[in-house]
């Protein structure tokens, strides 16, 4: 069978047991729906509250539900950059071009140098 276009341009990013699924898009980066996050900040994200408020915004607009020990998008959901994603899943700052990586474990900075 055929990969499509999106399964292709498909990207993971785990952490702590938890897994979430996106993609690349015009206007930055999408976390699919069903995608967990970290329930809690973490410590180091005092320094960048901008994390801590978006997530908590996320979790006003329902955007984000807690489901038993973690959170989980309710829908896609679109950020700015590939790290403002992955910030938010992770509770935390995260370098979106190191921790996003394809089914075979390419990085996406990997991905974008090819």
């Amino acid at each position: 069978k055929a990969v499509t276009e999106s399964e292709h341009k498909k990207l993971f990013c785990e952490i702590k047991g938890i897994r979430a699924e996106g993609h690349l898009s015009p206007n930055g980066f999408v976390v699919l729906k069903g995608s967990q996050a970290i329930l809690t900040d973490r410590a180091s994200s005092q320094k960048r509250p901008w994390v801590i408020n978006m997530r908590q915004r996320l979790k006003d607009e329902g955007v984000l539900a807690i489901k038993d020990d973690t959170l989980v998008f309710t829908r896609d959901a679109e950020f700015t950059s590939p790290s403002s994603a992955a910030s938010v899943i992770h509770g935390g700052h995260a370098n979106g071009l190191t921790v996003w990586k394809d089914k075979s474990g390419k990085t996406l900075k990997e991905i974008e140098s090819l």
